[in-house]
């Protein structure tokens, strides 16, 4: 081979092995000496972050979308009443504002006076009858676009951010053919998962066959009583009393062994198979398996809920349960 050749040869091999360089070297993001900070390190550390940045985005956008939507839909029925935007709200939203009573007045006055201080109701009267006819207003806007959709039926493609997280290895409660289902990762000692259940409770209440509900666990490090009480609630697991051993693990005030071993006999658990179980540490793996999903799934603390993969962080209200649900719901054409 003579020298052009070679320089051709070698100049093959560099082009062909300096993306693979560049690529490797590109997954490190930081160095400190010897010491490397991975792309990969760096996503984890904040993906919990990230998520919530992208659905605080989808908010964002939905919001506009829906704007948007309800714009489109006034032209559309304007048009096909043979009227301007503006008489349709007239119509259908300004003149169905009706001059709130005084008694409307004075439960909004009696209900707000912490706040008011020592204003009197005649000095704030003018602020709570606009802040009532405001209400009215947004009343009928929003009856008038839901009339509107339902008319209309708009196909809305903008889709929500969804994690995949398995359901675990413990049963879930309600039907396995949901059209919703809740992975929650929780805390046994965690003062805002308890909260979080009582929650859970009157949402599961209120859809009833609806929701396929699963429970992981995700004990935090400061918790001294959390893991204990996640693997005492797989042993009662491993006997067909998980759910009567999880309810009863967040309504009792203190997680002790003898408050462990006295709920497996309120459960009815057999509690020479629960004490052994207990006592081997059976299903540590199993707790780490849950922890390492949640971790994946950008859980940084608890409760955190993934409604049909959609994520829902720390002690919700009902209202923002319902809203997931509801949507999700109208998604899969099941109502409630």
């Amino acid at each position: 081979m003579n020298l052009f050749s070679r320089v051709v040869c070698l100049a093959l091999v560099v082009a062909a092995t300096a993306p693979m360089a560049r690529a490797a070297d590109d997954d490190v993001v930081a160095r400190i000496g010897e010491t490397k900070i991975t792309r990969a390190e760096l996503d984890k550390e904040v993906r919990s972050q990230l998520i919530e940045l992208d659905n605080q985005r989808y908010e964002m956008l939905k919001s506009g979308l829906d704007r948007m939507v309800g714009e489109k839909l006034f032209v559309a029925e304007a048009k096909a009443r043979g009227i301007t935007v503006d008489q349709l709200v007239q119509t259908e939203i300004k003149a169905k504002v009706k001059a709130p009573t005084d008694e409307e007045i004075s439960q909004v006055y009696e209900a707000s006076k912490e706040e008011l201080g020592e204003a009197t109701l005649e000095q704030v009267k003018p602020q709570i009858v606009q802040y009532l006819n405001q209400r009215q207003e947004a009343m009928a806007t929003r009856e008038l676009v839901d009339s509107l959709r339902a008319k209309y039926k708009p196909e809305i493609k903008l889709e929500a951010p969804r994690i995949e997280v398995a359901a675990g290895d413990i049963e879930g409660s309600g039907p396995a053919d949901a059209p919703v289902t809740i992975v929650a990762f929780s805390d046994y000692e965690c003062p805002y998962c308890k909260r979080a259940e009582v929650t859970v409770a009157e949402v599961l209440a209120a859809y009833p066959n609806k929701i396929r509900y699963y429970h992981r666990d995700f004990p935090l490090e400061f918790h001294a009583d959390a893991r204990p009480a996640a693997e005492a609630a797989r042993c009662a697991n491993a006997q067909g009393k998980f759910w009567p051993y999880h309810k009863a693990l967040f309504a009792s005030a203190e997680l002790s062994s003898d408050r462990l071993k006295a709920i497996a006999d309120e459960t009815g658990v057999d509690r020479t198979a629960f004490d052994e179980c207990v006592a081997s540490k059976k299903f540590s793996a199993a707790i780490d398996r849950d922890i390492a999903d949640g971790s994946s799934a950008g859980v940084n603390g608890t409760p955190a809920f993934f409604v049909n993969g959609r994520m829902l962080s720390g002690a919700q209200p009902v209202e923002a349960f319902k809203a997931l649900i509801d949507a999700e719901l109208a998604a899969k054409g099941t109502a409630n």
